[in-house]
C-alpha cells in the first residue's frame, strides 16, 4: 500500500505522480513500475500504454481505490497492474441564481 504524499517517477519518460490515496503495491507508466527515484537510463516505453500524462489532472482506477495526482506530464500512460487509470472528472458546480 502507497502513503498518500508519496511521489512516484516513471522509469519510461518524465511523468511524475503523488499519491493522494492508493490500496496498490506499485503503479505503472508506460507499462513499467514507478519508483521513488528515476533510473539514469530510460526503459523502454509499452507502446500500449503510451497514451501521456497531463500535469495537474488526477488519474483514478475504475473501482476509485486509488487517486493519483500527476505533478509533470509525461509521454507513459498510467496503470495498475495492466489496467489504465482515467482522469478522473471534475464535480459540476451548483447553479446559482
Amino acid at each position: 500500500m502507497l502513503k498518500p504524499g508519496s511521489r512516484l517517477k516513471s522509469a519510461t519518460c518524465d511523468t511524475e505522480v503523488m499519491v493522494i490515496r492508493c490500496d496498490a503495491d506499485a503503479i505503472e507508466c508506460g507499462g513499467v513500475p514507478m519508483g521513488e527515484a528515476r533510473p539514469a537510463d530510460p526503459v523502454a516505453m509499452d507502446p500500449a500504454h503510451a497514451a501521456g500524462t497531463l500535469t495537474g489532472k488526477r488519474y483514478i482506477n475504475s473501482d476509485g481505490t486509488c487517486e493519483l495526482l500527476c505533478v509533470k506530464a509525461g509521454r507513459g500512460s498510467l496503470s495498475i497492474g495492466g489496467h489504465a487509470l482515467a482522469v478522473k472528472e471534475a464535480k459540476p458546480l451548483p447553479a446559482s441564481d
